[in-house]
C-alpha cells in the first residue's frame, strides 16, 4: 500500500497520521515478537513514529516511509533488548540494598536502647564501668583491670554481678 501518491501532497503530520492509523497495531505486534513485552513494544513503535516525523523532510522517498518505520521498529527493538540485557547484568552484580527498618521498628529499637541505658545507669559505678569497657569498647579482662587499676579477678566478679543485675532490670521492663 502506498501512503503518499504525490510528493508534495502530504505533510509529515498527514502522512504519519495515515501510517499510524493503518499500521500501528502491526508494528506493535512486530515489536512484541522481538522484545516479548507489550509496554516496551508500544514505546518502541511510538519512538519510531516520532523519529520518522522528525526526519520527514529528509526522507528521500516518502513512499518508503512504512519500510523506514519497520526498519526503525526492528532496530529500536534490538536496542531495547540490549538495554534490558545490560540492566539485568548490572542488577545481578549490584549489592542488595540495605534493609531500612520501618518507623515502628526504629521506635522499638530506640525504646530498647533507652531501656538498656537506664538499666546501666542503675548499676553500681564499678559494675557499669566494667560492662561498658567490656561490651562497648570490647576490651579484654586484663585491659579492663589495667584501665581501672583492679585485679582481673575483680573484673570477672564485677562483670558477672553487673550482667546479672542488668539482666534482672531489663526483664522487669519487659
Amino acid at each position: 500500500m502506498t501512503v503518499v501518491t504525490e510528493r508534495t501532497a502530504w505533510t509529515a503530520d498527514e502522512a504519519l497520521e495515515q501510517l499510524y492509523a493503518a499500521h500501528w497495531r502491526r508494528l506493535v505486534r512486530l515489536s512484541v515478537l522481538l522484545v516479548r513485552d507489550t509496554a516496551t513494544a508500544e514505546e518502541v513503535v511510538q519512538d519510531a513514529f516520532v523519529a520518522v516525523h522528525a526526519r520527514w523532510a529528509r526522507l528521500r522517498d516518502p513512499d518508503r516511509a512504512l519500510a523506514y518505520l519497520r526498519q526503525s521498529v526492528v532496530n529500536r527493538s534490538r536496542s531495547a533488548l540490549r538495554h534490558r540485557t545490560v540492566v539485568a547484568r548490572h542488577l545481578a552484580r549490584a549489592p542488595e540494598p540495605p534493609v531500612v527498618p520501618g518507623a515502628d521498628e526504629a521506635a522499638l529499637d530506640r525504646d530498647r536502647r533507652a531501656g538498656v541505658l537506664d538499666a546501666m545507669r542503675a548499676l553500681p559505678r564499678r559494675q557499669r564501668e566494667v560492662l561498658a569497657l567490656r561490651y562497648y569498647l570490647d576490651l579484654s579482662e586484663a585491659e579492663i583491670a589495667d584501665t581501672l587499676g583492679i585485679s582481673p579477678g575483680a573484673v570477672k566478679s564485677h562483670a558477672s554481678r553487673g550482667a546479672a543485675t542488668l539482666r534482672s532490670l531489663l526483664e522487669k521492663d519487659l
